[in-house]
């Protein structure tokens, strides 16, 4: 079963202004206004590749490509938007909701968005089955759904 669903969200640093994200056009806006974007390098996870995509069908790539910066959220990408050093960064929710110094913006609006979807099931091969059926329902339990919440994992 799914255990939860991550988007791809945007985020500032702590009392910065917030971009509108409600459109696609609003995305393009800001990312246009930007004064320096972060988002994963493309090729190596798949927001990064969707982001580096994303702003190839969006006609910006000559327009963005001295602003942005290729970093994962998780090695420094989070600090260069705290620092300042990037206005606005790219990210999963998972990997960026409960950090000191950034505020969320928002998701990207359904039209441009890349929503990672992570699940659980027992594979007929396993060794531990009703074992493993009971650590997927423990998983998939509502009670436990603040957990999932908290860590930036949407309601399946």
């Amino acid at each position: 079963g799914v255990l939860g669903l991550v988007p791809v969200n945007a985020v500032v640093r702590t009392g910065a202004a917030k971009p509108n994200l409600g459109s696609v056009e609003a995305v393009k806006q800001a990312m246009l206004n930007a004064r320096s974007i972060v988002f994963p390098t493309p090729g190596a996870t798949p927001s990064g590749t969707h982001m580096g995509k994303l702003v190839e069908t969006l006609g910006l790539a000559e327009a963005l490509k001295a602003k942005i910066i290729h970093r994962p959220a998780l090695e420094g990408g989070v600090e260069l938007v705290k620092s300042g050093e990037a206005e606005i960064g790219f990210y999963p929710k998972s990997e960026v909701i409960n950090t000191d110094g950034l505020e969320l913006v928002g998701p990207l609006p359904a039209d441009i968005q890349l929503t990672t979807i992570y699940g659980a099931a027992v594979t007929t091969a396993s060794a531990a089955p009703d074992a493993a059926a009971a650590f997927v329902a423990f998983m998939r339990d509502p009670a436990h759904r603040a957990v999932w919440t908290h860590g930036g994992f949407d309601a399946p």
